[in-house]
């Protein structure tokens, strides 16, 4: 007995590979669905920890920001109590500068040259006083600007001539002589000093 089949087979081929391909695309579709799903959820956790980690860093940019500000004024602090106790210091120190004055004086006034009046403000010294010659006067400028570390910076303000009554009879021509000079602080000079006494010694080992 012989079969024969009627029924349109190509048809019946064509409509299972289709329906293959749409159940594989569907799959494909929720396959992809899925691994986009997947990325999304992890890129979303890598965001929320970088917040996380971002927010952590910003407390700490302020915890730090208020110490440095403490820092500052601590720094400030210590500044000022420094140069409070570099004033005290000071202050200790110059007691004697009116000493050293008067003793520099006496040392570095050149024959023929006498004081008249003498002023302090601050560290800056005002003299008066008469020569005998303006070569008197240079003199004493020299000495008062090379051989002491008490006195410094000294400048001829004014310098004129003038007369002096010795007697009834008799009178005398002088320069008189206005200038000012630098008191230099203790601690100054006695650095200078000892960097004199130093280089005097590094001379004297040769």
């Amino acid at each position: 007995m012989i079969l024969i089949n009627l029924l349109p087979h190509r048809e019946e081929a064509r409509k299972r590979r289709k329906e293959a391909f749409q159940a594989t695309m569907f799959a494909s579709f929720l396959l992809g669905l899925a691994i986009a799903g997947a990325i999304y959820w992890w890129f979303q956790i890598m965001i929320t920890d970088q917040q996380n980690k971002n927010a952590f860093l910003q407390q700490e940019i302020k915890v730090l920001e208020g110490q440095i500000k403490e820092i500052a004024s601590i720094e400030d602090e210590i500044a000022s109590l420094r140069a409070r106790q570099k004033a005290v210091e000071d202050l200790q120190s110059d007691r004697n500068l009116p000493v050293h004055l008067l003793t520099e004086l006496v040392k570095q006034l050149p024959d023929g040259v006498y004081v008249t009046a003498i002023k302090q403000a601050g560290q800056t010294i005002t003299m008066q006083g008469m020569a005998q010659s303006n070569e008197r006067v240079s003199e004493l400028l020299r000495n008062l600007a090379s051989n002491t570390p008490w006195l410094a910076k000294p400048e001829l303000a004014e310098i004129t001539a003038s007369t002096v009554a010795l007697n009834q009879r008799d009178q005398r021509r002088v320069s008189a002589f206005n200038l000012r000079f630098q008191l230099v602080r203790a601690s100054d000079a006695q650095k200078t000093i000892a960097a004199a006494n130093a280089a005097t010694s590094s001379r004297e080992g040769k």
